[in-house]
């Protein structure tokens, strides 16, 4: 049987912040539920909270009838729930299998069950449709799979309750049909699962209602066949959104800004050429593993890799690491925003400042001249914070991201390389990334989007350099985008 939940009255806070209002509404078992809001509306909090992560301040938490107050997650697995993270919680340097089974061991005996374990893994693997071997280290994982290694910890656990936090974030469009169906699964038999996902799109596609949650309160419940993805989008930020991408620019005509001819990083990248102008917006696009990322960690400096020639403003230079980029004005925003994008143990302002500290350190650091900086970004980018004197760790990923943005622009970069900007972000901020962008191009600066979602690329790029297995495909010119043409480049079909 399925778990019947109740939120009645929930109150959430962080020592002074309060963060959940006197939430309530019911979810009825065997039902796909879409849980939307921007980001800091409080729909992970909540969701901790049923996970058994974090403790109510006020109100009640009810399963099945019963009030229940969970002392951590095991607490809330042993009923049922499983949340699967949009941060993931893996351990990096055991294996598949390890991790899937890390705290629920199977014994035979004293001794662990390793050909027992080994097995199941190899199953719910098979579930998710992950071609990698049970005694995989996670650390040779490239973040899609990481991903699917999580919902497949998940399905392990045999919840009837699953939890999922932007759960294709990462993946690739068959690895995201594959996961519809699996949901379409366990909803057959029975399982509640709550979806959290900013692709309205996915929302319509796979849920029976949607739960809207706006600055920590309700706003409404609503059938999915119901709402339009526009009065979805509408409802989370409480506002008109029809206009998600800016008013597209002409393509400048100027000398570039950024050339790099012969790029090459063994095992990711062959002989890739492109350049971009100052004013431009150049998009890459291309399916998971086709090598966009590691193409750039390889321009950066933070793979190994060969490159014929490289310019920035008409001048030959070497870019032996990222701090070298950035002097020479390039610089680079992760798609990794928790591993490599912040130290989320940081406060906000040490992470902001942390790429210009040479300005706010002459002779000594300035601490006041940093949280002046940090108000002004918190205000340019929007970042939604109850205080400025906090971890960059207690932000929700949204927020997160765009501290992430914060930082690598607050040197005064002359290009910038993007790398999924909007992962994980709401529709609200992601139309103010847009204009950012926009802003940034108009500002003279050459900037180039790396992103899996090519209706993000065709709304705000001039040109787009589609990859294929490590290998330049094509590149393509405004009147020459639509999905159709992208993807036909990018699987091979055309």
């Amino acid at each position: 049987m399925s778990a019947a939940v109740v939120f009645d009255n929930v109150v959430k806070s962080f020592g002074p912040v309060q963060v959940l209002h006197g939430v309530s509404f019911d979810l009825a078992p065997g039902r796909v539920i879409g849980l939307l809001g921007e980001n800091g509306a409080g729909k992970s909090t909540l969701m901790k909270i049923l996970a058994g992560y974090e403790g109510l301040t006020g109100g009640e938490l009810r399963i099945d009838g019963t009030t229940v107050h969970f002392d951590g997650p095991r607490a809330a697995e042993a009923l049922g729930i499983v949340m699967i993270h949009q941060e993931f919680a893996l351990a990096e340097d055991l294996t598949i299998a390890q991790n899937i089974f890390l705290g629920h061991e199977m014994t035979r005996g004293w001794w662990l069950d390793d050909t027992a374990m080994r097995a199941e893994t190899e199953r719910v693997l098979a579930q998710v449709g992950l071609k990698a071997s049970p005694d995989t280290l996670v650390k040779r994982l490239i973040v899609a799979e990481k991903q699917l290694v999580e919902i497949a910890k998940a399905l392990q656990r045999k919840a009837r309750l699953l939890i999922m936090d932007e759960p294709t974030a990462t993946l690739t469009p068959g690895e995201t049909e594959r996961l519809f169906a699996l949901i379409a699964q366990l909803k057959a038999d029975g399982v509640t699962l709550i979806y959290i996902s900013h692709k309205l799109d996915e929302v319509e596609r796979v849920t029976d209602e949607i739960v809207v949650m706006r600055d920590g309160r309700f706003v409404t419940r609503e059938a999915t066949a119901n709402v339009t993805r526009q009065r979805m989008a509408n409802l989370m930020v409480g506002r008109d959104l029809s206009d998600l991408y800016p008013a597209k620019d002409a393509r400048p005509v100027a000398p570039p800004l950024l050339k790099v001819q012969g790029l090459n990083v063994p095992g990711w990248a062959r002989d890739v050429n492109f350049e971009v102008a100052p004013g431009e917006i150049l998009g890459f696009a291309g399916l998971v593993g086709a090598g966009r990322t590691e193409l750039f960690e390889g321009l950066l400096g933070l793979r190994a890799h060969t490159v014929e020639r490289i310019e920035l403003a008409g001048r030959e230079v070497r870019l032996r690491s990222p701090r070298e980029a950035a002097d020479h004005g390039l610089t680079y925003l992760s798609e990794d925003r928790k591993g490599k994008g912040l130290h989320v143990d940081f406060g906000l302002r040490e992470n902001l400042t942390l790429m210009a500290l040479e300005r706010y350190a002459a002779p000594w650091l300035k601490p006041d001249a940093e949280r002046a900086a940090l108000k002004t970004a918190v205000t340019d980018f929007g970042i939604r914070t109850g205080s400025l004197d906090i971890k960059a760790s207690s932000l929700s990923g949204g927020n997160q991201q765009k501290l992430a943005l914060a930082k690598v622009l607050h040197p005064g970069p002359k290009v910038i390389v993007l790398d999924e900007p909007t992962r994980g972000v709401d529709v609200g901020a992601k139309r103010d990334i847009y204009f950012l962008i926009q802003r940034l191009a108009r500002e003279g600066r050459a900037v180039i989007v790396v992103s899996s979602e090519l209706m993000e690329l065709i709304g705000i790029c001039h040109r787009i350099v589609v990859m294929r297995g490590g290998a330049q495909q094509a590149t393509l010119e405004a009147e020459q985008l639509t999905e159709e043409v992208l993807i036909a480049h990018a699987t091979g079909t055309n």
